[in-house]
């Protein structure tokens, strides 16, 4: 499904995630980072955006909020959704992009009507799969940082 892990590997999948994730300005550690840590970053930088986003949406500033929601929505699409290996990954990967397709498009529709709802239906969709995420992984937010410093 993602990366090295036995659910699927995809070599092209892993540059895609790490590529996605430095083009989204956070580069510390993507490169000594394992396929798995790029991932639970990938979804950190989403969750960042989310709470941006709702932040901006909250004093009004439509700017901000835009510019939040791009980045998340690049993340999801060009990150997490281009980092799946349907062919190894099978049912898992499929149902995967199903949900990531799903939540760019809320994403989208939420920021066109300024719907706070809709952005935080995301980030706690984010959230969710961010913590089945590391718990397969054995990875918590506070090891993250930790895990991914180049030595």
């Amino acid at each position: 499904m993602f990366g090295n892990h036995s659910l699927g590997s995809s070599e092209f999948g892993q540059r895609a995630a790490a590529g996605a994730y430095m083009s989204t300005h956070v580069t510390s550690g993507t490169m000594s980072a394992n396929p798995h840590q790029l991932i639970c970053m990938l979804f950190e930088g989403a969750i960042e955006a989310i709470g941006r986003a709702q932040a901006s949406l909250q004093t009004k500033d439509i700017e901000g909020k835009n510019q939040a929601v791009s980045k998340a929505l690049r993340i999801i699409e060009e990150g997490l959704r281009a980092s799946l290996d349907r062919r190894i990954g099978g049912e898992i990967a499929q149902n995967l992009d199903s949900l990531y397709d799903y939540m760019a498009r809320r994403l989208l529709a939420a920021s066109l009507r300024n719907d706070a709802a809709g952005i935080a239906e995301v980030g706690t969709l984010l959230i969710t799969i961010r913590t089945a995420w590391e718990q397969i992984g054995g990875t918590t937010p506070a090891t993250i940082p930790t895990l991914t410093r180049a030595h």
